[in-house]
């Protein structure tokens, strides 16, 4: 087993390494991050494990054969693991000849009987005379690693073990990972709160870091600006005027009376009601076809998950499109900031076409990306649309983007409610965007189709993907539909994964599955 492991399976947080922990906070005066302060805990335990075995060690010498020993000294050997041995007793060699003039001395270990011989006052070269006299540098309280190497080895072990025993101190205090004494922590009055929640207010909307509120409210008396932080970040997360919005490492502030309802309530038309099904029913080639979707709500197995990625691409679907929003798939997730405190993350959007920014929410238990209504707006972009997502070359913002060209006329599938019921026409539509034919919808009567949803969402599946696929081969009964169209046109009634939808046709005998990820209904 690998020696820093080892290490760390036996490493512990005691009563008394709280107090240390705690002593180094209150020598400091600022606020440590958990991680700082496991690695302050490994360097004390590293100290005290060498002092331990030094004192244990103070009167061994270590063993060179070129040295004289006496009965009862203490030697250690360190080709043989450090072990201690008593010398018993020294005699003149036997052999001077060939080793010329030297002695033997008699070692016992421990309580074993048996006792070993070894040479000493050796004259000859030997590749143990290097060693002085008393020389203890190789004993075994220096320890073989450092507690830099300690923790990048077993970082996730120690630091959750920190973290555990830091929440049941009742002398600390925790806000964004880090950690002081609740014994000197600033006072933040009622005055402080009222001038951050103005300075929010004038921002319209634009998160601000805990600095930048310090700076416009005149700071909390003359304490170091970091513990300044700390203790605002605490109060404000207390109060529930503020929502903390910042991914990982960053604090952001902003007031939950300005945030977009959407950052916290999902739209109807993305939520998806989960229905059990049998994912062993889909074909290899269904399968591909799933994953070939990548919507947010397959069940996806991820081998990167949490791995960042700078860049990748989505076909928009009608219900982000209506609702202004991308899918959190996987890699849409590995993409966009994170944060595990909190469940609304801001993130700046550019228009990957003119460069114009806007305010985004990551909702990421649901999901979605909220705020890019006027990116699809402005550009008019259809459902079907290819987007190409990506990380900003300093890694602060998300750039939205699309392959466009000049506007040229193309047959598209209109959804044209009826009495209620679904319906699609052909017609001539200018598009300047990239995109998926398969998946290709248009509809101009937003407040109809909206109303659409509304009557149909709670139906079945199997209902749903009936009607869809009878209304889409209305034209040509003979024709078979590919599943991503059928996928795309159920999406406009009902929020539906490819793979339950696949698994629900393949399963009822009213679908007849033709290959190549074509259906029809049956007796058509």
């Amino acid at each position: 087993m690998n020696s820093v492991h080892h290490w760390a399976q036996r490493f512990i947080v005691t009563e008394d390494d709280l107090e240390y922990l705690t002593g180094i906070l209150l020598e400091r005066e600022i606020p440590l991050k958990t991680e700082e302060l496991a690695a302050a805990l490994i360097e004390h335990k590293l100290a005290q494990e060498s002092a331990l075995l030094e004192a244990r060690y103070k009167n061994v010498r270590l063993y060179n054969p070129a040295e004289r020993y006496e009965a009862d000294q203490k030697v250690m050997f360190s080709a043989q693991d450090y072990r201690v041995g008593t010398v018993m007793g020294v005699r003149e060699g036997n052999n001077p000849s060939a080793y010329g003039d030297y002695q033997v001395i008699r070692v016992r270990f421990g309580d074993q009987e048996e006792e070993q011989e070894y040479a000493a006052a050796l004259t000859l070269p030997h590749t143990l005379n290097s060693q002085s006299n008393g020389d203890m540098n190789g004993a075994p309280w220096h320890s073989a690693f450092t507690a830099g190497e300690i923790l990048a080895q077993a970082r996730e072990e120690i630091v959750g073990r920190t973290l555990d025993a830091l929440r049941q101190s009742k002398d600390l205090v925790s806000v964004t990972g880090t950690w002081f004494p609740s014994s000197l922590m600033l006072d933040v009055n009622e005055g402080h709160l009222n001038l951050a929640e103005a300075v929010l207010f004038m921002t319209e909307g634009k998160p601000l870091t805990t600095q930048e509120i310090l700076e416009q409210i005149g700071g909390i008396g003359s304490a170091a600006p970091n513990l300044q932080e700390f203790c605002l970040n605490r109060i404000l997360n207390q109060d529930q005027r503020f929502d903390e919005v910042g991914p990982v490492n960053q604090v952001l502030w902003v007031l939950r009376v300005i945030e977009p309802p959407e950052a916290s309530t999902p739209p109807p038309m993305l939520v998806y009601t989960p229905v059990d099904y049998d994912p062993g029913l889909l074909t290899p080639e269904m399968a591909r076809l799933e994953l070939e979707i990548d919507d947010e709500w397959s069940d996806i197995p991820d081998d990167h998950e949490g791995e960042p990625v700078e860049s990748t691409e989505i076909t928009l679907n009608y219900p982000h499109r209506r609702m202004g929003t991308l899918p959190l798939n996987a890699r849409m997730r590995r993409l966009f900031p994170t944060a595990r405190r909190t469940p609304r993350i801001f993130v700046q959007l550019v228009d990957g076409q003119d460069g114009e920014e806007y305010t985004g929410w990551v909702v990421r238990a649901q999901r979605y990306v909220f705020g890019l209504a006027p990116i699809f707006q402005k550009h008019k972009l259809p459902v079907g649309a290819q987007l190409m997502i990506r990380r900003s070359p300093d890694g602060t913002k998300i750039i939205i983007d699309y392959e466009a060209y000049k506007p040229r006329t193309e047959w598209i599938r209109i959804i044209t409610p009826k009495d209620g019921q679904v319906a699609f026409e052909d017609q001539k539509r200018p598009i300047g965007a990239h995109y998926d034919e398969l998946m290709l919808l248009g509809a101009d009567e937003l407040a109809t189709v909206d109303a659409l949803f509304t009557a149909n969402h709670r139906k079945s599946v199997a209902v749903l993907a009936k009607n869809t696929l009878l209304e889409l081969s209305r034209a040509a009964p003979q024709n078979p539909i590919h599943g991503k169209t059928i996928y795309s046109a159920v999406n406009v009634l009902r929020r539906i994964p490819p793979g339950l939808l696949f698994a629900t046709m393949i399963n009822n005998p009213e679908f007849e599955y033709v290959g190549n990820n074509y259906w029809k209904l049956s007796g058509i």
